[in-house]
């Protein structure tokens, strides 16, 4: 299929605006919740607010990723938009706490198509000597998108309302409708296949019980409560039905025989691990500017704006490199790049100066930001026009949930140190407990911060400081895990791809890459 390059750059501007939608909203209420409860109150359940979001996403992307190699992109991809912008409608009138749940389940639902289904359709258009730079380009939006999402979510709030972090969703979304209904031109040639709806019911399933546990868990009800134990069984016996489900189907929601690919599969877990380590520094890098070191939320979007341009700069590398090296001579270093930023954040101290913040986070950017183009490349590298909906939705289905679940786990992690450094801290400073803020987010707050002695504060900062600290050390274990599976990845480079026949059946492709 012909399409001319000024076409292709409408088609690839909508296609970006959906990546940037999607991934943008995962992310962007989690600093206004504070300001949305008092408006609507519902305090009990504002958890669910951001995880019916994901859960909805999650369980959507391969479901629709599996659909669209079946009946085609385009449909998918503006049903997706289509949903997520009368979400996004709906969640502005939103009155009630209970509403804005509903409305953001609806939002998930639309981005679950977003996301998998734009990467997918760049590497159907693009030959192959362009996905590396279009590869890059795509990367660099989701992963800035991912980063920025709660400094503007905190900016719309604090100088607007917070109802225009759903809003300027609608004129992005509309661009993006036009742009690929009228510009992309999709063939008609799909390969119809029998749905795989026990699949689709497991995985949901499985995915809602997974996301209950982590909202509940900890918070609700005790770890080792009868609720939790009980979700968790629930957990694995899904988990083990998927597998039988999906083994026994003949056209499967997520492929397992995919993961015969070395290279499929090492890109999973550099995705899945890597991806788990990172999103905990762009958490909690605010939290020890704010609460450790005593700055303003725009200080640190300041800290963070470096992280975010070094993750362009080697996306797009990445992008140009994919066309000379393999993708393991690119992920190796890459990774090696990222734990040893991760490292360096684990040094940090009260008395770390804010240049010394920024220069860790680089470090980590630059390592982190090859994965984004690189990865969504050699995911779909061994697999024909026919696969790449299915390869490439998994892909990030994968990747979004080791985000996920990382967020969840590091954020016990951290929570546990904090409590008992302060217990610790406080027995040694009796006499300053009743100067202690009770709303512990004043600490967060500069005007509020200023009143307290230091005294106070260092009973505060210190566990706090080593708290965070603590945590990024714990997160060099998926780092380290995500730099042994790229020295496991096979080395393939894009290129490569040309010798693969379109007919090239699964089974056989599989085996000639082991």
């Amino acid at each position: 299929m012909t399409v001319s390059k000024l076409h292709m750059k409408f088609i690839f501007t909508g296609l970006m605006l959906g990546i940037l939608m999607a991934a943008m909203d995962s992310t962007i209420v989690t600093t206004s919740m504070g300001t949305i409860v008092g408006d609507l109150g519902g305090l009990d359940k504002f958890v669910l607010v951001s995880s019916v979001y994901m859960i909805a996403e999650l369980a959507g992307m391969p479901i629709f990723g599996k659909l669209s190699d079946m009946y085609g992109r385009k449909r998918f991809f503006i049903f997706g938009i289509s949903i997520f912008i009368i979400g996004s409608l709906l969640c502005v009138t939103a009155q009630t706490m209970d509403q804005l749940i509903l409305y953001r389940t609806i939002q998930g639902i639309g981005g679950g198509a977003l996301i998998p289904i734009a990467f997918t359709i760049m590497y159907d258009l693009v030959p192959v000597e362009g996905r590396g730079k279009l590869g890059g380009m795509f990367g660099a939006v989701f992963g800035l998108a991912s980063i920025f999402g709660p400094l503007l979510g905190a900016f719309i709030t604090d100088h607007i309302n917070w109802h225009w972090i759903f809003l300027i969703n609608v004129p992005l979304g509309i661009v993006a409708f036009i742009f690929v209904v009228y510009f992309y031109k999709e063939s008609h040639e799909h390969s119809k296949q029998k749905i795989d709806w026990w699949g689709a019911v497991t995985l949901v399933s499985a995915i809602v019980t997974l996301m209950l546990v982590l909202k509940l868990g900890g918070t609700k009800f005790a770890w080792n409560s009868l609720p939790i134990v009980g979700l968790c069984s629930l957990f694995v016996v899904l988990g083990i039905l998927i597998y039988v489900v999906e083994k026994r189907a003949a056209e499967p929601i997520i492929t397992l025989r995919m993961f015969a690919s070395r290279l499929y599969s090492t890109s999973n877990a550099i995705a899945v691990f890597a991806g788990a380590a990172f999103v905990t520094s762009s958490i909690y890098i605010p939290i020890y500017i704010q609460g450790v070191l005593g700055g303003t939320a725009t200080d640190s979007g300041m800290v963070l704006l470096p992280m975010m341009l070094s993750t362009v700069v080697t996306s797009t590398i990445g992008g140009f490199l994919m066309n000379k090296w393999s993708y393991r001579a690119i992920m190796i270093p890459s990774m090696i790049m990222f734990a040893a930023g991760l490292f360096l954040l684990s040094t940090l101290t009260p008395q770390s100066s804010h240049l010394m913040v920024t220069l860790y986070l680089s470090i980590v950017g630059l390592g982190i930001g090859f994965s984004f183009s690189v990865l969504g490349n050699s995911s779909i590298h061994p697999f024909n026009i026919n696969q790449r909906g299915s390869a490439s939705s998994t892909f990030s289905f994968l990747r979004a949930l080791g985000m996920t679940i990382g967020i969840t786990v590091f954020g016990i992690v951290q929570n546990h140190y904090f409590i008992s450094k302060m217990a610790a801290s406080s027995e040694s400073s009796s006499g300053s407990l009743k100067l202690l803020p009770k709303d512990p987010h004043a600490l967060l707050d500069p005007a509020q911060r200023s009143l307290l002695p230091s005294s106070v504060l260092d009973i505060i900062t210190q566990p706090l400081s080593s708290s965070i600290t603590l945590t990024f050390a714990w997160t060099l274990v998926p780092a380290s895990i995500a730099v042994i599976a790229s020295f496991m990845m096979s080395s393939e480079k894009l290129i490569t791809v040309e010798t693969v026949s379109k007919e090239t059946p699964l089974e056989v492709l599989t085996q000639q890459l082991d």
